[in-house]
């Protein structure tokens, strides 16, 4: 069905608690494993039914952030959500602790049941009220930073669409549009830090009340970690720190070399190389029929996928004003329908995200017909190696998109290494920050700083207030609203490297060993996962260093 054709109505909260109560006890009673299953599968396709209202309503609000119909639905599933949590969790729990557990988990694999058992742990109806005010408080910070205007080059511009000017050659130019973009930010700053500290602090106070010591541990089973705790993501940092940074900074050196600079500014990291940062051919229309036609040659999977999503407006990609910023890839349960959104600005992005969000659209689509809904979900950093390895697995055709495909290339292997140290940053940052939550805005900004410092240390943030301020974390949506994400990011990305090098070997193998990587889909962890195909495991310096040195040797050998 068309995007525009799915049906939105609001599920109303008392006779969606009354029917789950209903479904549940019909589970809870059932004298049988069969009956059982029956049961369970009835009440999850009826939740997924609500969750379909909610994900509708969530879309169509970040389309278009001034829709006052959506405005207000987006506002109701804020409210709603956390009110209908405790109905959710007594199916859980009967799942869980039901006579027929053994047989359940014989026909739905134990990693649905572990995960629940984590979920459990996030919830007790004592907090409804401060998880309706973090919803709120989330929505807040998105709808203001849709809002952003800046005027700048005679335009009025949102965020997104500043993006190319901080990539421009004119480096005057890239001042510029840095300064404008920062200044934004700068006259809000104090509206977001009374938003970070409101959030840091009605997330302790959850904790607290799920008898947890800080809010770490209950942001590890927010995330559903049920392979690694963060001893294990320490010890990662770790090995980035000391083979990873090394190589990104000799890329970011060279970088400079090419730019003629004694070193980058922030308004200089961006630019890769002197002429201009290799951005698309085409129109938005003739890259995304570019798209089609680039998924049609990868494979029978990609082809059937591509076509669906097309055939069926599951693309919003343009940017316009009123729009929420970023990008992300839905999925819409009713209707089995994986939905992208993004906001093309002219740059090589816009290629990533046909690339990055259509390996989380692909997967989707492809486990579609997989149930209950719990052997369709799979953890984020799961999730990542899928979005991160399809950005690798497309790059024969980006000549399709690029005149100098080469430099695109090399551009993207650089990006993905020099990207592990920001995003293990942004982990770390957060683990400082929900250990010692205590802490005043202006020392937040401090421990930014000092971890600019360590993992970033080529960049010169001086003549940039916000950067030298050490502000850079506000404009980072996940630190607000998905506390310890961003580590999935780095995660996959080592493990895309890791596809990325088997297809300089042979395509063929790696392929398959990708579509088996999504097989496990809610049937394995990460780390069973990557076992099972193969893969080199993270969390082992040693095999940090082995990305880190293939990726280098490549990109030297095409300076």
């Amino acid at each position: 069905m068309k995007f525009s054709q799915m049906l939105y109505t609001r599920p109303e909260l008392e006779a969606t608690k009354a029917e789950l109560t209903k479904l549940t006890e019909a589970f809870e009673q059932a004298d049988s494993a069969d009956k059982a299953v029956e049961s369970y599968m009835a009440a999850d396709k009826f939740l997924s039914k609500v969750h379909t209202m909610g994900t509708l309503a969530y879309i169509r609000h970040s389309i278009d952030t001034k829709d006052e119909f959506y405005e207000a639905e987006q506002e109701y599933f804020d409210e709603v959500a956390p009110l209908l949590e405790e109905t959710v969790k007594r199916l859980e729990l009967a799942l869980i602790n039901s006579p027929h557990r053994k047989a359940l988990e014989q026909k739905f694999g134990n990693v649905m049941f572990k995960n629940i058992e984590i979920d459990l742990k996030t919830f007790n109806p004592s907090i409804i009220a401060e998880l309706q005010q973090e919803n709120k408080l989330c929505t807040e910070y998105d709808k203001l930073l849709a809002s952003a205007q800046i005027e700048f080059d005679g335009k009025t511009l949102t965020l997104s669409q500043m993006t190319p000017y901080l990539e421009n050659k004119d480096r005057n130019v890239r001042i510029a549009a840095l300064d404008a973009r920062s200044a934004w930010f700068k006259e809000r700053a104090d509206k977001l830090d009374e938003l970070f500290d409101e959030l840091v602090k009605l997330r302790v106070e959850i904790a607290k009340k799920l008898r947890f010591d800080n809010f770490v541990e209950l942001g590890y089973y927010r995330m559903t970690r049920n392979c690694y705790d963060k001893d294990m993501v320490a010890k990662f940092r770790e090995g980035v720190r000391k083979y990873i940074v090394p190589v990104a900074a000799r890329l970011k050196q060279e970088q400079a070399e090419r730019l003629d600079l004694p070193g980058l500014k922030m308004y200089d990291d961006a630019l890769l190389f002197p002429e201009g940062n290799e951005d698309p051919f085409g129109t938005p229309e003739e890259i995304v029929e570019q798209g089609r036609k680039m998924y049609h040659e990868l494979s029978p999977e990609t082809a059937e996928f591509i076509d669906f999503m097309l055939e069926n407006e599951l693309f919003d990609v343009l940017s316009r004003t009123g729009k929420s910023g970023g990008g992300y890839c839905a999925t819409i349960d009713e209707y089995k329908s994986p939905f992208i959104f993004a906001n093309f600005n002219g740059t090589s992005g816009d290629i990533d995200v046909l690339t990055h969000e259509a390996g989380h659209a692909l997967n989707s689509y492809l486990t579609r017909d997989k149930e209950p809904s719990g052997l369709r979900d799979c953890t984020y950093e799961t999730a990542e190696v899928h979005s991160m390895s399809m950005e690798f697995f497309t790059w024969p055709w980006m000549d399709k998109f690029f005149k100098n495909a080469d430099k695109y290339r090399y551009s993207h292997l650089a990006g993905a290494l020099t990207f592990i140290p920001y995003g293990v940053m942004v982990d770390e940052f957060q683990h400082r920050v929900y250990e010692n939550p205590g802490m005043t805005p202006r020392e937040r900004n401090e421990v930014w700083k000092e971890l600019e410092g360590i993992y970033r240390p080529w960049l010169d943030l001086s003549d940039t207030p916000f950067f030298e301020e050490g502000r850079r974390w506000q404009s980072q949506a996940h630190i607000f609203e998905r506390p310890f994400y961003y580590i999935d990011y780095c995660l996959a990305q080592t493990i895309a490297l890791s596809f990325w090098a088997q297809t300089q070997e042979d395509r063929a193998p790696a392929w398959e060993k990708y579509l088996k990587f999504m097989e496990f889909t809610g049937t394995e962890t990460f780390t069973s996962s990557i076992d099972k195909c193969g893969l080199p495991d993270p969390f082992d310096p040693e095999a940090l260093r082995g990305t880190a040195d293939a990726a280098a040797k490549w990109l030297d050998n095409r300076k």
